[in-house]
């Protein structure tokens, strides 16, 4: 959302990123909002305290209307639109209200908007769960076809109230007067032509579809981290960056089937560990602060005996978190093992790094069949869907993307793709045309 907010001030117009500060109230929350703030003086910052009492994520969130009303009422009264992320659908009823243009912000891909569009209708079709029918591929409008299974966890079962939750907030995104997609045309023409032809919602007009990335976040840090320090001592597009984003640990048997990989490859690596989960990622964990903590954590504990001594000099496992994006910009970094989170989807392709998928929760398995069938930048590792993902797996596709012949389409792919990404934001690029229209749109520009 940051990002997208840094659009605005381009065109001459003041913005305001109201953030809902987790019920935890971790550490890291307030780190990153202060890093935001200094690193971007074009924008002000409104942190809205969670409310005390919820039981769940829609709850929060609903709870959260009442003071967002007054905020605006009260301290931002010439605003001429919002932008809601499209999980705070119900603030729609704030945005009428108060007679404001509505506007979603969907930070995922336009192939997961058009899957989470027409599942609504798909649902009622079959009037069954999905996690009852079999794993026959489903077909959606202009997407690759994918299993149940590449559902999300809780769309698998139909009275999941998560997912009853998620529906609703994609029956309600019709009702903006926009949605702006973090995507650029040439990487997914096919699903953007679906949204724009109105094949994804039925029996109603599909909003508007605006397309404003790649947007690709920077560090916000003043020094520069140690990890790039130690890029710069490696060939270029020698390593290989392992990175799952902020929820995304794993159990110290598959750090261990991690670190074997890797060693075994013989290739170097940058590695970002996280501490052994405790239990599943979830978008409830995530909104109440309950992942992604910055803290110290002793790496050499967690791998096997003797590994981060045998791997030195080719190796750097660094604790919790990286500057991501300065990461993958780095002329060394040559394959990035991903979740498949939809950022760092785009920030790997935005720097040209061919992606090797392995998705953990949330819409990251439609995300990978859509990286493999679709754009074609990368390649999957095989187990992410059982228990452990093995050390020769690691091994070998590691090795693969890195050296291989084989995987030159791959690496060829993702080169164009960069090209393309870059065309894509300038001047006369189809994102900016794109977000200038969305500008007019509301009258705030000509």
């Amino acid at each position: 959302m940051v990002e997208l907010a840094n659009l605005f001030p381009r065109h001459g117009l003041a913005v305001t990123v109201v953030l809902i500060e987790p019920p935890a109230k971790p550490p890291s929350f307030a780190a990153a909002v202060s890093r935001s703030m200094a690193s971007n003086p074009r924008i002000t910052f409104h942190v809205m305290p969670s409310p005390s009492c919820h039981s769940n994520v829609p709850e929060l969130i609903r709870a959260m209307n009442a003071p967002l009303r007054e905020y605006l009422r009260s301290s931002v009264p010439s605003a001429r639109a919002v932008v809601f992320d499209m999980f705070c659908a119900c603030a729609l009823d704030v945005a009428a209200e108060l007679g404001l243009p509505a506007y979603f912000f969907q930070c995922g891909g336009a192939s997961h908007l058009a899957v989470g569009l027409h599942l609504p209708h798909v649902q009622a079709e079959i009037n069954a769960s999905f996690g009852e029918i079999g794993d026959e591929p489903l077909l959606f409008p202009s997407v690759p076809p994918f299993k149940p299974s590449d559902l999300p966890k809780a769309a698998l079962d139909r009275n999941d109230e998560m997912y009853r939750w998620i529906l609703g907030v994609f029956e309600r995104l019709p009702e903006s007067r926009g949605i702006l997609v973090n995507t650029f045309q040439w990487l997914e023409t096919k699903a953007l032509r679906a949204l724009g032809d109105g094949a994804c919602v039925v029996g109603r007009p599909t909003p508007p579809v605006c397309c404003v990335g790649p947007l690709v976040s920077r560090s916000g840090e003043d020094k520069k981290h140690g990890c790039l320090s130690w890029l710069d001592a490696q060939p270029e597009k020698s390593v290989v960056f392992l990175c799952f984003g902020s929820m995304g640990s794993f159990p110290k048997e598959q750090l261990a089937e991690i670190a074997i990989g890797l060693e075994r490859s013989g290739q170097r690596f940058l590695w970002v560990v996280r501490r052994p989960h405790a239990g599943e990622a979830s978008l409830s964990g995530l909104l109440a602060g309950c992942h992604g903590t910055h803290g110290e954590l002793d790496i050499d504990e967690l791998m096997p005996e003797g590994f981060l001594e045998r791997t030195k000099g080719r190796g750097l496992a660094a604790g919790s978190w990286a500057p991501q994006a300065d990461v993958l910009r780095h002329r060394a970094t040559g394959a990035f093992v991903t979740h498949c989170g939809w950022n760092s989807v785009l920030e790997g392709i935005a720097a040209g790094v061919p992606l090797l998928c392995w998705p953990l929760y949330a819409e990251q398995r439609l995300n990978k069949v859509f990286i493999m069938e679709e754009v074609g930048v990368g390649a999957v590792m095989a187990g992410y869907d059982g228990e452990v993902v093995r050390a020769e797996e690691v091994e070998a596709k590691v090795r693969w993307m890195l050296e291989s012949n084989e995987a030159s389409p791959i690496r060829e792919r993702v080169a164009l793709a960069k090209e393309r990404a870059e065309e894509a934001t300038r001047k006369s690029g189809s994102s900016h045309q794109s977000f200038v229209k969305f500008l007019i749109d509301f009258g705030v520009t000509k």
